[in-house]
């Protein structure tokens, strides 16, 4: 399965929201690498994955207490 790069515009905005979605993220099967620029207006939430979809990301997210919209 290739990797692929989904951009999310979040309201992840410091680092305190950062910590508490790092345990989750960094467990989820399929994310290979993630990070939030919070220096943007949107506060775009950047995944390398493999084998998830977009949908269960954001529910993923949804799950952890924040919103993430797909940047198309």
């Amino acid at each position: 399965m290739e990797n692929i790069e989904i951009k999310f515009k979040t309201n992840i905005n410091c680092g305190g929201c950062i910590s508490k979605v790092k345990p989750i993220l960094d467990s989820t099967e399929g994310i290979i690498e993630w990070n939030v620029d919070t220096t943007v207006k949107d506060k775009v939430l950047t995944v390398k994955a493999s084998g998830i979809t977009d949908s269960q990301l954001i529910d993923t997210i949804n799950r952890a207490g924040y919103r993430a919209e797909l940047i198309v």
